[in-house]
């Protein structure tokens, strides 16, 4: 049976020249297993830094990744896009243009007789208010109309603020905010059954054993520290792994 794979928080555009060469020479890597022995990816959030979309203008800087996408999709793999805190508003570039489905929130899926819960992770679980009012805010269709109503290079401008606010920003309890995904699917898992939760954000890669003993919670981990994490699904089996 074919695999399923996942990815998050790559964070194209962030780092300098050499360290963004890298993570796209390991994305080329990773994407000819997944054409070779895969059926679906499923980027699960801050796969880019920053993102502004237009009517007629499409930003610079991501080419070869979205090429490296198209060629997937050619290959008829099915690839799925739930939006981060970083990705703020996708648009309809992703699905009409590179026949990727774009969503926000958190799924649930059945995967080969596997329930998923799938998610970023962003505003999830109690606390972060702030957060939470910021991605309302930015994702708000009339402040979005505004931002690509004006000039490109001012409105990308202000998008590259906006992700390093998000970034800047630090809850004031820090082991809380550490924990806090882990306590949601824990918090979860006791009002209903499911094999894995997988999500990203907080950078903290790991696979962990709920107190039911039945699901597991699965943190896919950052590419920006120079490590390269993926998640392969198969034979009813969810892992960790590395490039």
């Amino acid at each position: 049976m074919s695999a399923i794979y996942f990815i998050s928080d790559i964070h194209l555009g962030l780092q300098d020249e050499k360290s963004e060469q890298l993570k796209l020479e390991k994305i080329e890597r990773l994407f000819a297993i997944i054409k070779a022995e895969g059926r679906s990816l499923y980027m699960l959030g801050d796969i880019l830094d920053y993102w502004m979309e237009f009517h007629h203008v499409i930003p610079k800087g991501f080419t070869r990744f979205f090429c490296l996408l198209s060629d997937l999709v050619r290959h008829n793999i099915e690839v799925v896009y739930v939006a981060g805190n970083h990705d703020f508003y996708l648009g309809r570039y992703f699905d009409d243009e590179l026949g990727i489905k774009t969503t926000y929130g958190m799924h649930e899926l059945l995967l080969d007789g596997r329930k998923f819960v799938i998610a970023h992770g962003d505003g999830l679980g109690k606390g972060d208010i702030g957060y939470k009012l910021f991605a309302r805010f930015i994702r708000n269709r009339f402040n979005i109309s505004l931002l690509s109503g004006i000039q490109p290079d001012l409105a990308i401008g202000i998008m590259k603020g906006l992700s390093q606010l998000s970034r800047a920003h630090k809850p004031v309890n820090i082991v809380f905010e550490t924990d806090r995904l882990l306590n949601f699917a824990e918090s979860l898992a006791a009002e209903k059954e499911f094999d894995y939760f997988v999500c990203g954000h907080n950078h903290v890669k790991g696979v962990m054993e709920l107190s039911t003993g039945s699901s597991r919670y699965v943190n896919l981990g950052t590419w920006i520290n120079g490590s390269s994490p993926y998640g392969v699904f198969n034979n009813g089996i969810l892992q960790l792994r590395e490039l």
